[in-house]
């Protein structure tokens, strides 16, 4: 979580005017956490802060303020789950919402270049820079603190064939920033969801090279050797994660031609074959479930943060 510029700023650039819905505290049980957003437009939404009747109030409530006339429109409301909408959270959660425009926009841009953190009134008034270190969303003193989003961790697929197209969808909306390796562009689907770069390449392994050193890597290609040439590169260049798709069997024999190919078997270890959760089976989408549940593990591991903040919130 975080506040994400860029998902902002494209949302304006590609819709117009968009209202901006936080979840700026919670008290007791509430369906989502603090700093979970929503993005409302005049004729749809994107992401969600926990539906329900909360939901559904807050949209429409967006969509009245998206309506209003003049700048840094906003809207300030708390509510009880419990009294209020018939829910069974029994908790209550306070909502920001925020009209986000080209003049927002660029105002925000400038303030993110040199800030970690977005800190503004919940009332009225732009946003001073200056705002105190908060690994999550915080409501103090009036003021609503957000961090700004960290960059998307990097996911490099290999394949585009029905299990890439089943985990490139899937990771997508989990919020990966992905791209997505084939030897043939008219394997891709048209158009492709933001957030996926395509990269055409003749010898895929051959492109692992530019990966980041932080990324994660998904093999699932149409070929048994392509898939080991892969294997090949990512153990020669840093990487967090490795998976292969594949059988017992497969793997067996893979990690003896790695092995072959000069690789120690502490390093070859850390390619995860199969991937995924094998028990809920070997539909494509199936796979990219269970690769989900892997890689948001995976994820969190590395996110120190988010752990300070459950912790400071328990």
């Amino acid at each position: 979580m975080g506040f994400d510029m860029t998902a902002l700023a494209r949302a304006v650039e590609t819709h117009g005017p968009v209202v901006r819905i936080v979840i700026a505290e919670t008290k007791g049980s509430a369906p989502r956490d603090a700093g979970t957003s929503m993005l409302v437009r005049a004729d749809g939404q994107g992401g969600t802060i926990g539906g329900g009747t909360l939901e559904f109030q807050a949209v429409a409530a967006a969509q009245r303020l998206l309506g209003q006339p003049g700048e840094w429109r906003r809207a300030f409301t708390k509510v009880p789950l419990g009294p209020a909408l018939g829910q069974c959270c029994g908790g209550a959660v306070s909502l920001l919402a925020e009209v986000y425009g080209p003049v927002e926009i660029a105002y925000l841009t400038r303030l993110a270049s040199g800030a970690a953190h977005l800190s503004r009134p919940v009332l009225s008034g732009p946003a001073p820079t200056g705002a105190a270190a908060a690994p999550h969303a915080m409501l103090a003193a009036g003021r609503l603190v957000e961090p700004f989003a960290e960059a998307a961790a990097p996911l490099w697929i290999y394949g585009a064939g029905h299990v890439g197209r089943a985990l490139a969808w899937q990771m997508q909306r989990l919020g990966f920033a992905i791209t997505w390796v084939d030897t043939d562009a008219g394997r891709f689907p048209d158009p492709l969801p933001d957030g996926i770069t395509p990269l055409i390449a003749a010898r895929p392994n051959e492109v692992v090279r530019y990966a980041p050193p932080e990324a994660m890597h998904l093999i699932v290609t149409y070929s048994h050797a392509l898939d080991l040439e892969l294997c090949h590169a990512i153990l020669g260049h840093s990487f967090r994660f490795a998976g292969l798709i594949g059988s017992a069997t497969k793997w067996a024999r893979f990690r003896a031609r790695l092995a072959q190919l000069g690789h120690a078997p502490a390093q070859i270890a850390r390619i995860s074959c199969p991937i995924g959760l094998p028990d809920l089976g070997k539909e494509p989408e199936s796979i990219a479930v269970g690769v989900a549940a892997q890689l948001l593990k995976e994820r969190v591991r590395h996110e120190p943060a988010r752990e300070s903040a459950k912790e400071m919130a328990q």
